[in-house]
């Protein structure tokens, strides 16, 4: 009785825009989800954040500099 006289057309209407905000969200998502690592890190700039992690030494650092620089060239 409530399906065929209008009482139950609110609910329909809130899984209608349910499935269409699901199916938008799902094709448009962003590309650049956070914490997901999309540029790559050239050697240089692995070379540099561990010069200032403090892994690596300064005479380490502009050896491996050299390295890739000459590498390049």
């Amino acid at each position: 009785m409530y399906l065929y006289n209008g009482h139950f057309w609110g609910m329909h209407l809130i899984w209608w825009i349910i499935w269409i905000i699901l199916i938008a969200w799902i094709f448009f998502i962003p590309v650049d989800i956070p914490y997901q690592k999309t540029k790559k890190d050239s050697p240089l700039d692995i070379l540099k954040k561990r010069f200032a992690k403090g892994e690596i030494s300064k005479e380490e650092f502009e050896e491996s500099k050299k390295i890739l620089n000459s590498e390049k060239q």
